[in-house]
């Protein structure tokens, strides 16, 4: 499939852009002469001629006591904390009987996030109707084959084979019903009665599709993180029972924005880098504010590619033009550029649609259900731990006072549930934002998260190709890229041996001279990739998330808790991440016996 889907036809809002253009010459939004951006939020527009309605906040970053809060209803207890209420309601919110004889469109559900989404809905709520589940493939066969290997046979639905036995795969082909299409097409690649089946049935949609990868060439991932989001907005306006939208993000969307980040909806035209000049300039004098226009982007990417598209570097170049964009603009890597560009282009197509956003910090294990430690492919902090486990990365480009803001998978899908249950069953046409995120409530400090992963892999160790013991010393943390560089190049030398046999043989120095080089490259470039995240100044406030919690019953929140702040992350990087990454991604590889 072609990326930006240039053989495809998009109706945006009123208008339709003709087959073969996909976004070329459209204009998403209203033309201004001023800096303006606009914002729905909620049941009214507002129109601010400043920069953001998203400003970061200068209270405490780590949460302090707030006191009680003005309830509405039930009863107010003390969090585990000791200190900030939190209200209870008996009734509880009502998930589990908002799930009853719902039917679902998600997309991205062979995902991580997604499988785990669809096991745990499945599993709490077996009356659900039907999950259509939007997969990429040839024809019908072949998208109910990645059904059967990427869902329905794998380790994480265990649980609800015990359950359900024998009859287990009847179980699930009756409700999950796999439809050929891609989010990156018009009417999202659906043929006419698939696209007319799912329309007149679905209660909610989830987007929870996206192109993960920090440095994406900047036509792919425009496509899907910002394009996607659009073509399935315009596809909801054609379901006549769609109780709500549901939009699975990513708090970095908040960019390079420092201090206590509120959960704010995006506007169209919002430009972070714009904050900066606005807040940190002297406003004696006059200063040029980035403009951002998504249609401007679709333009440069479509120029770009039709001058590029006899040069053999063009990978290279649009994954370059990506991160100069994004960077313009005030966001650190081409994905958070976009998948905030995705958020923009929702609020302002939405119309009288409720939507809420999910944005998670960095997903990690299942803290508990369906099992701890379930994970899939390598997350963020994964290949660090894996590489420094192996005895091959000793070192680490990184503040060692920063926070880095993890928060379980199954956490996430438990808060995603309860907000769609509470805002699907009030039929208000509310934007909603909820960070799922630790580093205000509960922060990880990366000196601490050192610590851990000396004190685990020196009691438990990997085991090297000989049968021995990988012996780990404690990793050190280095604030500058050439401090990093200098400690890589000498850890290289050392486990290559480089030093001792350059005067002894000239062809095998040279050899091993080139393997250290490349491996201190390697190395090197994933720190520089990282930096933004491994020193990132902003902390995600949660009170949304929070508050939701608060609505739950007793009930609930045992059945659905997403209560990060409790979590102990001494024991759940020990005794549940690490060994499920070694379970899971390394598949027992370099475990003894």
């Amino acid at each position: 499939m072609e990326a930006f889907s240039l053989s495809s036809s998009i109706s945006i809002a009123s208008r339709t852009v003709a087959k073969g253009s996909c976004f070329k010459n459209v204009k998403l939004f209203p033309k201004s002469k001023r800096s303006t951006v606009y914002c729905q939020s909620g049941n009214h527009a507002i129109k601010s001629t400043g920069i953001s309605s998203v400003l970061t906040e200068t209270s405490p970053l780590i949460s302090q006591d707030h006191g009680p809060a003005l309830m509405e209803s039930g009863s107010l207890v003390l969090s585990p904390n000791g200190k900030d209420y939190v209200e209870m309601h008996d009734e509880g919110i009502g998930i589990a009987k908002f799930l009853r004889g719902k039917a679902f469109l998600i997309t991205g559900a062979t995902g991580f996030l997604g499988k785990v989404l669809i096991e745990k809905i499945l599993r709490t709520a077996p009356d659900v109707r039907k999950i259509f589940v939007l997969i990429k493939a040839e024809n019908k066969e072949a998208a109910l084959e990645r059904l059967e290997n990427e869902i329905i046979n794998i380790e994480l639905f265990k649980r609800l084979k015990q359950i359900h036995g024998k009859s287990y795969r009847a179980f699930l082909l009756s409700k999950l019903i796999p439809m050929v299409g891609n989010i990156c097409e018009a009417n999202l690649g659906l043929d006419e009665d698939g696209a007319d089946f799912i329309t007149k049935d679905v209660d909610v949609i989830i987007n929870s599709a996206a192109n993960t990868t920090f440095d994406e060439r900047y036509d792919a991932a425009l496509d899907i993180n910002t394009g996607g989001p659009m073509r399935l907005m315009n596809f909801s306006k054609q379901c006549p029972k769609l109780k709500l939208f549901l939009q699975v993000s990513t708090a970095y969307v908040n960019g390079q924005r420092q201090g206590r980040i509120m959960e704010k909806p995006f506007c169209s035209g919002e430009s972070i880098a714009g904050e900066f000049v606005l807040y940190g300039n002297n406003h004696n004098h006059q200063v040029s504010l980035p403009k951002l226009r998504i249609e401007d982007e679709i333009k440069i990417v479509s120029k770009s590619k039709k001058d590029l598209q006899d040069d053999n570097s063009v990978l290279q170049k649009m994954k370059e033009l990506g991160m100069q964009r994004a960077n313009k603009f005030g966001w650190q890597d081409t994905y958070v550029f976009t998948k905030a560009m995705g958020e923009m282009m929702i609020d302002n197509l939405r119309g009288n649609i409720p939507v809420v956003v999910i944005r998670p910090s960095v997903i990690e294990s299942t803290y508990k259900e369906p099992f701890p430690g379930w994970m899939e492919g390598n997350r963020m902090m994964d290949p660090i731990i894996l590489h420094y486990g192996k005895g091959q990365l000793t070192g680490f480009l990184v503040d060692p006072n920063g926070v880095l803001d993890v928060v379980p998978a199954d956490m996430v899908v438990n808060a995603t549930l309860a907000a769609m249950a509470k805002h699907g069953s009030a039929g208000k046409p509310d934007y909603s934002v909820y960070q799922v995120a630790s580093s205000v409530v509960n922060p990880l400090v990366f000196r601490e998260l050192a610590k851990l992963l000396y004190e685990h892999f020196s009691a438990s160790p990997f085991i090297d190709p000989t049968g021995n013991p990988v012996r780990v010393p404690k990793m050190k943390l280095f604030s500058s890229m050439e401090d990093f560089s200098s400690h890589l190049w000498r850890h290289a030398v050392n486990r290559t041996g480089l030093g001792a046999l350059s005067n002894l043989d000239g062809k095998l120095s040279q050899k091993l001279e080139i393997i250290c080089r490349k491996s201190v490259e390697q190395a090197k470039y994933l720190a520089s990739i990282y930096e933004s995240y491994t020193f990132y100044r902003g902390r995600f406030d949660n009170s949304n998330t929070k508050r939701l919690m608060g609505f739950m019953s007793k009930e609930e929140r045992q059945q659905f808790g997403f209560d990060v702040e409790n979590v102990d992350w001494k024991d759940y990087i020990t005794n549940v991440h690490i060994p499920g990454l070694r379970r899971h991604v390394m598949k027992g590889r370099g475990l003894n016996g």
